[in-house]
């Protein structure tokens, strides 16, 4: 009886998979259109719209740090219909908004697509050519360094409180309404410290503008091999870094997540996919499930602590 009840259960799976999907797929994006992680999934929906055989549509749901959207999404119904992007700030707002979901039990995780690491830059007029070098100085003249953030409780802001936490440190933050200013007045000597994209942050690199200290992967940049490690530079196990992925509400079927996952890999690991991705900073990468809810657990408590330990709320 037992043997009987698998081979249905099979079947009932197999038969789940092939008929999916029926009619078109939702992606919301809980952020406005034009932004990183708008691109990435237009990028990704586009691509999957033909694999798939149906249309796969972009709706955009901003508000309260990507909550809104987020809220939406897992509240749809777990048929495959409506998928989520998640990314990096994710397992950062639980800690500093009130909200309406578990952001691990409420989700059904399908893939990470991308990672990338940021990388710390100074002015030039910062006479500090190494992370040592500013830990140092930010000790010999405490509360003499500014950084700059693109915003009260983004990720960039919790890489530079992260930083200062693990050397001991205090740096004060000047917060920015998006990252375009907040790296333009790092230029510009408004500020002295910026947790950047690569994308942006290289090109004014190499004009000479900004002074790369260091990035925040656990490995070096292929394409910049000379710039080292924070856990090269003297604090280790340091490792911030931004992603991007797909996911459901609970209860989605795990045929479903399968199709998803496989099709979407395939995706991001098409020739073309490196190349667009680099405009935002990141790399593909296909992950299981299974490691994308790794990642949400362990970067969900990492964050709690430093916003914690650095006493951050919202302004």
């Amino acid at each position: 009886m037992k043997c009987w009840l698998a081979l249905l259960l099979l079947a009932a799976t197999a038969a789940l998979a092939q008929s999916y999907p029926a009619k078109p797929v939702k992606i919301v994006v809980p952020f406005p259109p034009g932004g990183g992680n708008d691109f990435i999934a237009r990028f990704v929906a586009q691509r999957l719209a033909p694999a798939l055989g149906q249309p796969v549509m972009v709706e955009n749901k901003p508000g309260a740090g990507g909550t809104i959207g987020i809220e939406a999404g897992l509240k749809a119904p777990a048929d495959g219909y409506t998928l989520t992007l998640i990314s990096s700030g994710y397992t950062i707002t639980p800690h500093l908004y009130k909200l309406h979901y578990d952001p691990l039990a409420d989700i059904a995780p399908i893939i990470q697509m991308s990672r990338g690491p940021l990388v710390a830059v100074v002015n030039p007029a910062v006479p500090a050519k190494t992370v040592q070098e500013l830990i140092a100085l930010a000790k010999s003249k405490p509360g003499s360094i500014n950084f700059a953030s693109s915003g009260q409780g983004s990720t960039i802001h919790l890489a530079a409180e992260l930083f200062a936490l693990r050397a001991g440190i205090k740096l004060n933050h000047v917060p920015y309404k998006g990252t375009n200013q907040a790296l333009t007045d790092t230029i510009g000597g408004q500020t002295d410290l910026y947790f950047s994209s690569t994308a942006a942050a290289i090109p004014q690199i190499h004009a000479g503008k900004l002074r790369a200290l260091a990035v925040t992967s656990a490995e070096r940049l292929a394409a910049e091999p000379a710039i080292p490690t924070m856990a090269q530079s003297g604090l280790p196990g340091y490792e911030v870094i931004l992603w991007h992925g797909l996911a459901g509400p609970k209860g989605l079927p795990r045929a479903i997540v399968e199709r998803i996952n496989a099709e979407v890999g395939a995706v991001v690991q098409s020739k073309d996919a490196a190349e667009q991705l680099q405009t935002d900073g990141v790399m593909p990468m296909r992950s299981t499930p299974e490691e994308l809810h790794a990642t949400l657990r362990t970067e969900i408590e990492l964050w709690r602590k430093v916003i914690h330990d650095a006493g951050i709320t919202l302004q």
